[in-house]
């Protein structure tokens, strides 16, 4: 319960437009920092080749098979804390008012520039705007089963990006905020990208 109030507090400063009282911990979970980064500077559009997408099926509490376009969609990422694997956010189509609906995807124990299966995959899905929030808290109900790397954009520079390509689905629902409402996502697909620091280099050691 204490961490999906910490992604509840995050979703509302970034989409200033919560009352609820709890505050973000020390302790906050994948969606903090990708969350902020993603809503502080980004324009619409999600990779400059165009080629960016998001597909997925929800089914329980809300019934939704979305297929958002590059056009519409903002994109954002990089390591998950401790070097623990990846983060991909997408958000889709501006619906008015401030309302979006933004999916976190924290990839367990993925490499930077890595291709990958089988990755054991958390889950956040936020309704901006909406004071909603799903979130599968754990990466042992999602699975992540196709991840592809491909290095874009200048290959020099403090900076390097990577479009992320990925094919899962889930085995057990995502809860809300009080644990009465569940969401499964039967399947999803994504193109997004993700940005890493030069001072936030992988350096665990290679895979054998």
């Amino acid at each position: 319960m204490q961490r999906l109030q910490v992604i509840f507090s995050i979703a509302c400063l970034a989409a200033a437009g919560c009352t609820h009282g709890a505050q973000p911990a020390a302790n906050t979970v994948d969606s903090a920092a990708v969350i902020a980064a993603a809503t502080a500077s980004q324009t619409t559009g999600c990779l400059a080749s165009g080629n960016g997408y998001l597909r997925a099926r929800l089914r329980g509490a809300l019934v939704l098979d979305l297929d958002w376009r590059n056009a519409e969609m903002l994109c954002a990422g990089g390591l998950r804390p401790e070097g623990s694997g990846l983060r991909v956010s997408i958000a889709g189509p501006d619906r008015g008012k401030g309302r979006r609906v933004r999916f976190v995807f924290g990839l367990g124990g993925a490499r930077e520039g890595v291709a990958a299966a089988a990755v054991p995959t958390n889950v956040t899905i936020l309704f901006e705007g909406e004071q909603r929030v799903f979130a599968t808290l754990g990466d042992d109900k999602c699975t992540t089963d196709s991840l592809t790397q491909e290095r874009i954009g200048a290959l020099g520079g403090p900076k390097r990006s990577y479009q992320i390509t990925a094919r899962g689905f889930c085995t057990a629902p995502a809860t809300n905020l009080s644990g009465t409402e569940r969401l499964l996502i039967q399947r999803f697909d994504f193109a997004g990208q993700i940005e890493i620091e030069e001072d936030q280099a992988d350096d665990r050691p290679p895979p054998t």
